[in-house]
């Protein structure tokens, strides 16, 4: 049985609920910065849900609202994951579908770019 205090990987959740076909599409969707937990732009995919957090991220040519109503402990028929969330999102909206799902570039350090302020 599932306590108050649980929580589950946020790419697990999302694979568990069939918003994915696979776990590593939902976590490189998680690290590219597009999913919302309450509000708050998430950037990995050992994000830890709860249950009652609302999750907005973009699937195919929506985006999608649902609040989590269970975790789950398996990726099961579809009939059983649909009691792991409510969808919230009213109307349809069509956004132009993201074809690449990169994760942010990070700035890194080179040494010619010393070099340039030493001279």
């Amino acid at each position: 049985m599932i306590d108050d205090n649980s929580s589950l990987r946020l790419d697990k959740w999302l694979w568990y609920a069939r918003f994915f076909r696979s776990r590593s599409l939902s976590g490189r969707v998680c690290g590219s910065g597009r999913i919302r937990v309450d509000g708050a732009v998430i950037e990995k995919s050992h994000y830890n849900i709860r249950v009652g957090q609302i999750v907005t991220f973009p699937q195919a040519h929506c985006i999608r609202v649902v609040k989590v109503l269970g975790l789950g402990s398996r990726r099961g028929p579809a009939s059983e994951a649909t009691k792991l969330y409510k969808d919230l999102s009213e109307n349809k909206v069509r956004v132009p579908r993201i074809r690449e799902i990169e994760p942010r570039p990070v700035k890194r350090w080179q040494k010619r770019d010393r070099n340039k302020d030493v001279w």
